[in-house]
Order: C-alpha cells, then sequence, then structure tokens
C-alpha cells in the first residue's frame, strides 16, 4: 500500500492562485494583440482611398462593399477593379448584373451571394456564372432604393480565384471617415 501526504498551506495556494490569474491575464493579452494585428493587416477603406483605382481583394471585398452601400455619395465618381461571377436576376435590364461572390455566413459553409450592381454595354457577351475582371467608375443608381452602381469600362473574362469566396465584415471591420 502506497500513501502520499501532502501538506498543502494558505501560501502554497495563494501562489497557485496568483500564477494563474496570471495566466489568464497574460492570455487575454495574446488574443487582444492578436485581433489588433489581424486588424491592422487587413486593407482598410481608407487605404484603398489613397490609390487612383480602387482594387478589391477577397480581404476587403465585404468591407468596401458595406461602406459603399453605406456612404454612396463619397464613392461616386471613384476607380473601381475586381473580379467576381455575373449574376443576373429576373428583374434587371439587359445590360445589368451584379459581379458577385458568394459570402460565407456559418460555420457550415453556407453561403448567400453578395456584389455589386454593375451595368455594361455587352454584358450579354458573358452567362450568367462566368468568372470576370472588371473595371469602372461608381455611380449612384436605383434598384429599389439608392445603391452604387458600377459603370463597366473594360471587362474581360478570367479564370475563378483562389479565393473565391468573402466573408461578412468583422469586429475589425473599421468604418472610415473619408
Amino acid at each position: 500500500m502506497f500513501i502520499c501526504n501532502i501538506k498543502i498551506n494558505n501560501s502554497f495556494i495563494k501562489k497557485i492562485g496568483i500564477t494563474s490569474i496570471g495566466v489568464i491575464i497574460a492570455i487575454v493579452f495574446i488574443i487582444v494583440g492578436f485581433r489588433f494585428y489581424k486588424a491592422a493587416s487587413r486593407v482598410t477603406v481608407k487605404d484603398e482611398f489613397d490609390n487612383s483605382k480602387l482594387e478589391i481583394t477577397s480581404n476587403n471585398y465585404t468591407d468596401i462593399l458595406k461602406d459603399s452601400h453605406e456612404n454612396i455619395d463619397k464613392y461616386v465618381g471613384k476607380k473601381i477593379k475586381f473580379s467576381g461571377f455575373v449574376y443576373r436576376l429576373y428583374d434587371f435590364n439587359d445590360n445589368q448584373f451584379v459581379l458577385a461572390r458568394e459570402m460565407i455566413i456559418s460555420s457550415d459553409n453556407h453561403a448567400v451571394v453578395v456584389g455589386f450592381l454593375s451595368e455594361c454595354a455587352n454584358s450579354n457577351n458573358f452567362k450568367d456564372g462566368a468568372w470576370v475582371e472588371a473595371e469602372g467608375v461608381i455611380e449612384k443608381g436605383n434598384y429599389h432604393g439608392d445603391i452604387p452602381v458600377i459603370k463597366v469600362e473594360n471587362i474581360r473574362e478570367t479564370s475563378v480565384p483562389k479565393d473565391e469566396y468573402v466573408y461578412p465584415p468583422d469586429d475589425s471591420y473599421v468604418k472610415s471617415e473619408i
């Protein structure tokens, strides 16, 4: 038979408690620091406006999409370049389509289609679902209310990008004041 006696005194319990609290605080600082690092590494809408052409990527797609719908007037006249797939609804004009991406909305990969309404004279040359890269100018349009509309100046078919899906703006989304 083996018997082990452990003598626990108040100072030992206090040391364990203080060490545990210290570890928890360190973990919280690491998590907060990582979130700030992640937020700083994302391209913000404000940074994009410093360039002559607004380049939309998978990383900043939903930030710019959300901000452009909330603040249409500050985007009007801006040049834009991005890729997506052609998506049409039954009530669009012949020259209209959404330059779209699928936004993952849940952990089990459910997605919704999001994008910019676009107008292009030769839009009939592109089938629904075709991936294209487009350049154009943002104008204020009307589709069940005021929305940003891309007047496409250049468009070409492209291949499906490696990062074809986008994600909702997270806590690092910072509404810019331009």
